[in-house]
């Protein structure tokens, strides 16, 4: 006997996980064009794409955020670390093609 999926709580869930993933990806999106834009103002403005004080308030806030989602310190850093990756990879693009 095979359960279908609204009597299947694993598939169910599958079925949530993929959406909640699509919106994630969505928001990470949205938050690197406005990266884009941030670039755009940095490489105008001669200001280098990293902002060691910047990223570290980003950081702290993300990480007690995290906290209270019941995440780990060490996750939300190294997710938060390979955003932050990103959004210089884009930002260094930005700037390459102003000069």
């Amino acid at each position: 006997m095979t359960q279908t999926s609204a009597s299947n709580p694993l598939q169910n869930n599958r079925i949530k996980i993929d959406s909640i993933d699509k919106k994630l990806i969505a928001l990470l999106g949205e938050r690197e064009r406005v990266v884009k834009e941030i670039g755009i103002y940095k490489a105008k403005n001669n200001i280098p794409a990293l902002q060691a004080d910047r990223f570290k308030q980003v950081l702290e806030k993300t990480v007690e955020a995290g906290k209270q989602e019941g995440l780990s310190a060490t996750f939300v850093t190294e997710l938060m670390n390979a955003i932050h990756k990103e959004s210089l990879r884009i930002e260094e693009e930005i700037k390459a093609q102003k000069q």
